[in-house]
């Protein structure tokens, strides 16, 4: 079995040592090559250049961040041909996959990609913990370890906003103009910390935030637009994220064998938000009232439209600001050991 390990040296919680250690583990499983990112977006042409190659895993070392790249370099691969399908079992033998079943021009079926392998590096690690993967990379690797032996995997949905995959979640708005503070304060050198997303968004919501007009509306196909959202959050599978240990679900059905859930708050006061912020820490959301938020389940497919530009962010990555974003919800897209 062949393999790349992408490491983000930069991640949060990665060291030199978990990696050597992560490295001579992987080996007595796997022939691997190493691939440290040394720019945004390498991780991406890394993972496109394993599927060009035909290995048959790619294990992420990092944060969301760096997964998200591998995810995405995977999913835009263009493999040589003829390609077949990689990480077989062992009695398996070589076959031809026809390209008239891929499931849209372009892109590759589950089974036609590497394997993906995440170890958690980051600070959160939202989609490695959505798997029921540990959040230590000492004990994920151990976890890593049992799935390829037993060549256990579950494949898995993911969503697309535009032309971007995510894993776990996308956020149009508040939620993304505090990815956005918490990007800059770690370029100054600050350190990725709960705290630092709490007092960010509350000098977003406080300072940085048009409050007394809410610039955003759905559009579900077969449904009346809903108008006047404030901000918008779009879960792939759940929790949305961590804070600290804890779990915080605002979709709590989503799922990575189900569409697109979504959470939007209609106007951004101050008694709504605080409400509904209370709520999420609470873990008790479905109690508010429908005049603070709106919740949709198992989308297909839907547009969010904004009035002015609007931040966005997928994956905890801010990717700057829109006006038009189309999601989708792409089943079966990946395989992944867990």
């Amino acid at each position: 079995m062949r393999a790349l390990l992408v490491v983000n040296p930069k991640a949060t919680t990665t060291s030199e040592r978990s990696r050597n250690v992560l490295v001579r583990a992987l080996r007595t499983e796997m022939d691997i090559r190493i691939g440290e990112t040394r720019r945004r977006g390498h991780a991406a042409e890394l993972a496109r250049q394993a599927v060009r190659d035909r290995l048959d895993v790619v294990v992420a070392l990092g944060g969301d961040g760096t997964v998200n790249e591998v995810v995405n370099g995977l999913l835009t691969a263009t493999p040589r041909v003829p390609t077949r399908s990689l990480a077989r079992p062992a009695n398996a033998t070589d076959t031809l996959v026809s390209t008239d079943e891929e499931p849209e021009p372009g892109r590759l079926r589950a089974d036609e990609l590497p394997v993906l392998a995440v170890v958690p590096g980051g600070s959160t690690n939202v989609f490695a913990r959505a798997l029921g993967l540990p959040s230590d990379a000492i004990e994920a690797t151990g976890a890593l370890l049992e799935a390829l032996h037993a060549q256990r995997t579950r494949t898995v949905g993911l969503g697309r906003a535009d032309g971007r995959f995510f894993t776990f979640c996308a956020g149009f708005g508040l939620d993304a103009q505090v990815v956005r503070a918490v990007e800059r304060a770690r370029f100054r050198g600050k350190t990725s910390t709960p705290a630092l997303y709490i007092r960010s968004a509350l000098t977003q919501f406080l300072f940085d935030t048009d409050r007394r007009a809410p610039a955003i509306t759905l559009e579900v196909p077969g449904e009346r637009p809903e108008t006047g959202l404030g901000t918008v959050i779009v879960q792939n599978t759940t929790p949305w994220t961590y804070l600290g240990p804890k779990p915080i679900s605002l979709c709590p059905d989503a799922g990575f064998d189900t569409g697109l859930d979504l959470m939007a708050v209609r106007a951004l006061k101050v008694h709504g938000t605080a409400l509904v912020a209370t709520s999420m820490l609470t873990g008790r959301l479905s109690n508010l009232h429908a005049r603070h938020t709106l919740t949709r389940h198992d989308l297909s497919n839907f547009v969010l439209t904004a009035m002015r530009p609007t931040a966005f962010q997928i994956d905890g990555e801010y990717l700057g600001e829109r006006t038009n974003v189309t999601f989708t919800a792409v089943p079966d897209a990946l395989r992944v050991f867990c």
